[in-house]
């Protein structure tokens, strides 16, 4: 059977498009793209525009990018009239989002940077809103995602740039179809490009299937009005995926048919905040709802989350523990009001307050609670139910309470269920990990304690003693486990860790000897801490999560506690924590302490950001920071605490956000034997079955996988050498994609404790040569892709990111250095060979290799000590580089003060010099027919001098 050609599928699609309503339009250019704007404008707002007054709209619409053109889309175009009168007109419909007029062309040019093509453009009142771009069946869909940037970056800013207006994209090989947001390119990332799905999350990925759903008008209008959100924190388009929609869809309807409660069922990492914000958001419009109150609970608010929601309602948080900000808003004219329960429960429980809200109590208002497994289930929930006696409440939970892990309180077992009413839209960890929403979790059991009868015993459910679990040799041996296998759990500190602990008396414990490891020079890793220091704070039982704090738990402990521990000759926990808190002030340069409530709370959002931005290693915690804390640089859990339910599910759900190709797995390496409690929860809140989509596999497995991979590598290239024979692109392309699947699972197995290459049947050597074969060919795809020839190495993606290791960068060579030239003379061409050798298997180094074998063989030999390498190298480097610069001035003929500004502006902005910049430096302007070819071999030589002399040597 024939491939069906892309022309084909992009015909068909136009059919298609067309027997759904939309009206075909031949667009050749953006000529015709204006004029047919002009006349699709006149006929949505039922208005005749002469030329003057169309190039005043075009003025008021062809301002700034993406962003700040998505603002435009949503708001009326200001123009005068030959009268003299001011007008408006509309650009889209939003209330009446079907009443738009849609068209869709093919093949429109645009002559940017490059001139380019695009296959089919979804037109609604004349604007290009979505973007189509096909691939013929079999290829991989990643390269019509490439082609999406590459447009970006080439042409959607040409002319009136009325491409900038696109708000989503589709892409598709005929099989499988995807859509994402138009998003800053910076920020695009394959891994955010979706399926959708029916109600019952089931995907929807055939071309025909997707167009017959999707790209109906009504819903794709609806899409673009409703489920695009603005996210004013990085000024960038986001869309719903279809579980988000469908949540959000569920509850907008029973709140216009009914006034029953419900709560939405969507497991933790699935972005549960931005679908009840975005359902706040339309319920605000509906005129039978009063008010929406969004709460949250305060242990979510960092400041990022702070932003986002005053970005929407100015003023709507204030951050401070005032709540007679929270009155004010509830009895003025407010329409959504984002608050924290605990300063909900303040407002209806104080007599001064009571009287500013009382008439609230029949009211219509529509309560949303984030995270309700946490807050809802005690006196709390009660107050605020009967007080608002015409509410209507919706909860959204990734963990459900059900009989099974409820507690018990003064009102008994209670169930989300018994609380909320109705699951009106479940999507669980099952669906989630399908949809590479989240990841797998990368469980271990690390045995940490011996009987005398037995060696090891993993099963140790029988000796689980407070003394003996407390152990300080425990303790110290489990810190010596960490230390000796962090790098590999979280590659060489690509990520971070938490580590859990039962109570705040361990905490200290183990805080108190990574301390005093660093200090002795054992390990350098930046440990935290931060923990409730209130009264009998180090009694909390081991395995729960604490009740939800506010800033006010965090003062001063009583006199009486105080003397209690002063009795017992003891520090109190507060003092502990301040000290721990002076040592991150001496790390940081801050100057936090507990000294107020406020202070601490700084501490707690600063501790939550530096997490965030990989500046602190491993987080010590008893119970912060184990729920609700979102971070996709975080994959390793370190656990010496009692977990089950919906607490283990919440602590594993913090390592298992995606996070580029690296990041395969959550890890989660538990010093306690929670087998039991972790197959239990899994049960609960999934299936027992799907077990094994969840949990990652015996490492036994994946070497099996890897083996049989390789012998598939083998049958493509049974040599290094045959490599250089494959007689086609397509051979080549077949041994990418082998050799990608075995950097695939390698990546994974390089996280397991146990993993050694000595288990696998390809030898590492074998590895890392087949490796670099793999970038020669990525080396020659780049070389044809900026040569504009076309090569089918184009379309797949050789995903580099798993090949790289941070470890192996300038400051290891510069050791390996070291060691060479102290060496024994039979050992320094050994040592000289396998030095290249790794560098000619690393992207970033390879460019490096001339360099390093000249300081090898010029410098080295005159350098007396090997402590002054480092120095030494570094001068050679600035000296190379110097003349380098000089080299390419004279060869090309450019003016070498300009040419080191270019330089400077492309290593800080990461954007390649434009062709005009090159020729305005240059001495002697070529004719316009080399213009073109001078300038893009300038660009190449400037790219290559950044990666050789830039990229990499900072870490030296």
């Amino acid at each position: 059977m024939t491939t069906q050609p892309e022309q084909t599928l992009e015909n068909n699609l136009v059919a298609q498009l067309v027997s759904l309503g939309y009206k075909k339009v031949e667009i050749k250019d953006e000529i015709d793209l204006l004029d047919n704007l002009k006349l699709q404008l006149e006929k949505h707002n039922k208005v005749k525009l002469n030329d003057r007054e169309f190039t005043q709209i075009l003025n008021a619409i062809n301002k700034g990018n993406v962003f700040e053109r998505a603002k435009i889309l949503r708001d009326r175009v200001p123009y005068q009239d030959d009268s003299g009168e001011f007008r408006t007109v509309e650009l889209i419909n939003q209330i009446h989002w079907c009443q738009n007029q849609f068209q869709v062309t093919q093949q429109v040019t645009i002559e940017g940077k490059y001139r380019n093509r695009y296959d089919v453009t979804i037109l609604i009142n004349g604007l290009p809103l979505v973007q189509i771009e096909l691939k013929r069946r079999g290829l991989e869909l990643k390269e019509a995602f490439k082609q999406t940037l590459r447009y970006g970056v080439h042409s959607f800013g040409a002319g009136q740039g009325l491409f900038q207006f696109i708000q989503f994209f589709v892409i598709s090989n005929g099989v499988n179809t995807k859509y994402y947001a138009n998003c800053n390119i910076k920020d695009r990332d394959f891994k955010q490009t979706f399926y959708w799905t029916d109600t019952n999350n089931k995907l929807i990925t055939q071309l025909v299937a997707f167009t017959d759903i999707f790209l109906e008008p009504c819903h794709l209008s609806k899409m673009v009005t409703k489920y695009v959100v603005l996210n004013e924190s990085n000024k960038s388009l986001m869309v719903l995926r279809p579980y988000q929609y469908y949540a959000t869809e569920a509850i907008v309807n029973r709140v216009k048919t009914t006034t029953k409660f419900g709560y939405i069922w969507h497991t933790t990492g699935s972005g549960k905040t931005l679908t009840s914000f975005k359902t706040a958001q339309i319920l605000t419009n509906l005129p039978e709802v009063y008010k929406v109150v969004f709460v949250v609970d305060r242990k979510d608010l960092d400041t990022q989350t702070i932003n986002e929601f005053n970005a929407f309602s100015k003023g709507s948080i204030d951050g401070t523990n005032d709540t007679k900000t929270l009155v004010k808003q509830l009895a003025g004219d407010n329409k959504l009001i984002v608050t924290t329960i605990q300063k909900l429960n303040t407002a209806i429980s104080t007599a001064r307050h009571l009287e500013k809200i009382k008439h609230l109590q029949e009211k219509r208002i529509v309560f949303i609670f984030d995270e309700c497994h946490r807050s809802q289930f005690g006196k709390t929930h009660e107050e605020i139910k009967n007080f608002f006696e015409g509410s209507q409440m919706f909860g959204f939970t990734g963990t459900p309470i059900f009989e099974e892990n409820a507690g018990s309180n003064a009102y008994g077992k209670r169930t989300t269920k018994m609380l909320f009413g109705d699951c009106l839209h479940k999507y669980v960890i099952t669906d989630a990990i399908r949809d590479d929403n989240v990841l797998k979790f990368s469980v271990e059991y690390i045995s940490t304690f011996k009987k005398k009868e037995h060696i090891f015993d993993i099963n140790v459910e029988d000796i689980d003693e407070e003394e003996v679990m407390n152990a300080p040799q425990r303790l110290e041996n489990i810190v010596d486990y960490i230390l000796e296998n962090h790098n590999r759990k979280t590659h060489s500190r690509e990520f971070t860790a938490i580590f859990c602990v039962p109570s705040v008396p361990v905490l200290i414990e183990y805080y108190q000897i990574f301390h005093r490891k660093r200090r002795e020079g054992e390990q350098n890793l930046r440990i935290a801490t931060i923990f409730s220091y209130g009264s009998n704070v180090d009694l909390l039982g081991d395995g729960g999560f604490e009740d939800d704090w506010e800033e006010s738990e965090f003062g001063i402990a009583a006199d009486k506690d105080r003397e209690e521990y002063q009795s017992l000759g003891r520090k109190h926990p507060r003092e502990y924590l301040d000290d721990f808190i002076g040592h991150y002030n001496t790390e940081f340069g801050t100057n936090y302490s507990t000294k107020d409530s406020k202070l601490f709370y700084q501490y707690y959002k600063d501790v939550a950001a530096r997490v965030k931005k990989k500046e602190i290693d491993i987080l010590l915690v008893v119970n912060m920071f184990l729920t609700g804390f979102d971070s996709k640089t975080l994959n390793t859990l370190y656990v010496d605490k009692n977990l089950k339910y919906h607490g283990l599910i919440q602590a594993y759900s913090r390592t298992n956000r995606i996070k580029g190709e690296l990041k395969s797995q959550g890890n989660i390496v538990c010093f306690r034997n929670l087998k039991k409690a972790t197959d239990d929860a899994i049960t609960l809140f999934s299936n027992i079955a799907a077990k094994d989509e969840i949990i990652m596999q015996p490492l036994e497995d994946y070497i099996g996988k890897f083996n049989e991979a390789f012998i598939k590598l083998l049958q493509i290239a049974p040599t290094i050498n045959s490599v250089n024979d494959l007689p086609s692109e397509v051979e080549e392309m077949e041994f990418i994609k082998a050799f990608r699947e075995l950097m695939r699972l390698k990546n994974v197995m390089a996280t397991y404790t146990e993993f050694s290459f000595e288990d696998l049947s390809m030898p590492e050597q074998s590895f890392e040569d087949y490796k670099s074969k793999y970038l020669d060919l990525y080396d020659k795809a780049k070389g044809n892709h900026q040569k504009e020839k076309v090569s089918i190495l184009s379309d797949v993606d050789f995903e580099l990111e798993l090949i790289h290791r941070d470890e192996i960068n300038v400051s290891y060579i510069l050791k390996l250095l070291a060691k060479l030239k102290d060496a024994p003379e039979e050992e320094k061409e050994k040592q000289e060979k396998a030095i290249i050798d790794l560098m000619v298997g690393e992207t970033q180094l390879r460019s490096k290799r001339e360099l390093v074998e000249k300081f090898i063989r010029e410098n080295l030999p005159n350098i007396e000590d090997s402590e002054q390498i480092p120095e030494e190298f570094e001068n050679f480097w600035t000296q190379e580089r110097i003349e380098a610069v000089k080299r390419m001035s004279e060869e090309e003929g450019l003016d070498p003060d300009q040419l080191e500004e270019i330089i400077a502006k492309y290593i800080y902005t990461e954007k390649e010099p434009l062709r005009d910049e090159v020729v305005s430096i240059m001495k002697e302007k070529p004719s316009l027919a080399k213009r073109k070819t001078t300038a893009e071999r300038v660009i190449g030589k400037i790219v290559d001098f950044v990666e050789t002399f830039i990229s990499g040597i900072a870490a030296a």
